[in-house]
């Protein structure tokens, strides 16, 4: 606008400021601000999507191989890859015996992926029992991605050993978008931070998936977390998820996919957007998601 017009106007934007600046001091704390309401973008009118999806929603409809899908269908989905551990790893192979016969074989030996590491460190027997049970299941089937740990006095000594399953199914490369990955560990959503459909489920479950590599899912709703601005430096990624946690409580967020854009999120590394995505199971969500872009990739890249 022409000068005139700016001087004019700023000493109205001047009171603006200060009546905004007064009602946040007498509000004495930070208040979370909904985004604007937008008008819905129609369907693309060339390509293969006519109808607009979340994230979520697309990943879901890539790995089920249907044109879309809305929120409460139930598909039958192609899962990616498998994770489980040694507290849970016991129990699915056992169901997957059980289920599919003494002699089966896993669906995929490359997509199962099995990691030891919350009892690894002890003198429990029965403790121990779970890993050497992980152990003969993956040489009798020849699992690839079995990160073992044999040498308990000393986690160095153990070339095979990744540590915790979330940041080893990250750096060891099994973690990429628009795939499928469901793991026996609430806490699989982690995977979510590179565009992913990241979930945890239970044993029976995953034994089902381990014969078939297909999982039944009901496609859950997406709340969009529209997060902009700078990281002032005394904050972390931690921070952000306990203040949404703390804003639509630890049951706001029950079966649903919690997606999480904006600049703020873009300037994050992979390592804040996997502890985003990490804690929305303490909301009740099902799975929470990043949308990949050059930070994902680069990251990917090694």
């Amino acid at each position: 606008p022409p000068q005139k017009e700016l001087a004019a106007a700023a000493p109205q934007q001047q009171r603006l400021s200060a009546g905004a600046s007064s009602r946040r001091a007498r509000a004495g704390r930070v208040r979370a601000v909904a985004t604007p309401t937008r008008a819905p973008r129609s369907p693309a009118s060339t390509g293969s999507v006519k109808s607009p999806m979340t994230t979520t929603e697309k990943i879901l409809a890539r790995a089920s191989e249907r044109a879309s899908l809305e929120p409460g269908e139930n598909v039958w989905v192609d899962v990616d890859v498998l994770m489980t551990h040694d507290v849970c790893g016991p129990g699915t192979i056992g169901i997957f015996k059980q289920e599919f016969g003494e002699d089966a074989k896993v669906w995929d030996r490359e997509k199962v992926v099995i990691i030891p590491d919350h009892y690894i460190f002890t003198s429990d027997e029965r403790a121990n029992r779970n890993v050497d049970i992980l152990r003969d299941f993956c040489e009798e089937q020849k699992i690839k991605y079995f990160y073992d740990i044999k040498d308990l006095s000393d986690f160095r000594a153990n070339p095979d050993y990744k540590g915790v399953c979330h940041i080893a199914l990250a750096q060891e490369g099994h973690c990429r978008p628009g795939e499928v990955l469901l793991g026996t560990d609430s806490h699989t959503c982690n995977a979510g931070a590179f565009g992913q459909f990241a979930t945890g489920i239970g044993n029976t479950d995953a034994g089902f998936v381990m014969g078939t590599g297909k999982a039944l899912l009901k496609v859950p709703p997406t709340i969009r977390f529209v997060l902009d601005g700078e990281m002032p430096p005394y904050l972390l990624a931690k921070d952000l998820i306990l203040q949404i946690i703390g804003e639509i409580s630890v049951s706001g967020a029950t079966y649903r996919s919690m997606e999480f854009v904006g600049s703020t999120i873009e300037s994050l590394t992979m390592e804040e957007r996997m502890t985003l995505c990490n804690m929305v199971i303490e909301a009740g969500g099902k799975n929470g998601v990043v949308p990949a872009d050059e930070t994902t990739f680069k990251y990917l890249e090694g």
